[in-house]
């Protein structure tokens, strides 16, 4: 015996059966997949003013093919309403803030991440750049350095939760 129900039931029925694994496919995010936070920098991370401690901005952080990249996805009070790379230069000259690559290369290397460089927009330089995460992965030390590793600059990144 078939059961009679609403036109509004099948369609639900269908939309969650088929349209259900598509979406968790678009949502692969470590959180999502079973894999840990604290052994995957993937995901949005908060940076602040090594100077006024303040949040500076949003940094999105995604893998392809087993490197991962970053992007400038927020920038809190932004000191023109639509600030550029004016430091920057060669392809990254006067380019947007947001949506900037600032991350590229980067490997696992053990317990870190190392053999990519970073772009502090700020100055335009780029610099050699290692990821390793602490705190169980609710915090990204961040290291770039030009030549030498012991001559650089650490900051430290905090993980956004997936709901802000």
């Amino acid at each position: 015996m078939l059961l009679r129900l609403p036109r509004r039931a099948y369609v639900l029925f269908f939309a969650v059966v088929f349209l259900l694994p598509v979406c968790a496919k678009a949502l692969n995010t470590p959180a999502r997949t079973g894999v840990s936070l604290a052994s995957s920098p993937v995901g949005r991370w908060k940076t602040f003013s090594s100077r006024t401690g303040e949040a500076k901005s949003i940094i999105a952080i995604w893998q392809k093919d087993g490197t991962l990249y970053g992007t400038i996805e927020h920038v809190f009070d932004p000191p023109v309403p639509h600030p550029r790379c004016i430091r920057c230069t060669g392809s990254m000259k006067d380019r947007p803030v947001l949506g900037l690559r600032i991350l590229w290369g980067m490997r696992k290397d053990g317990d870190q991440w190392s053999g990519g460089q970073i772009l502090d927009p700020q100055t335009g330089k780029i610099y050699t750049c290692t990821l390793r995460l602490e705190d169980g992965g609710r915090v990204l030390r961040v290291h770039g350095y030009i030549g030498i590793s012991l001559f650089g600059r650490t900051v430290h990144w905090r993980r956004v939760d997936s709901g802000h």
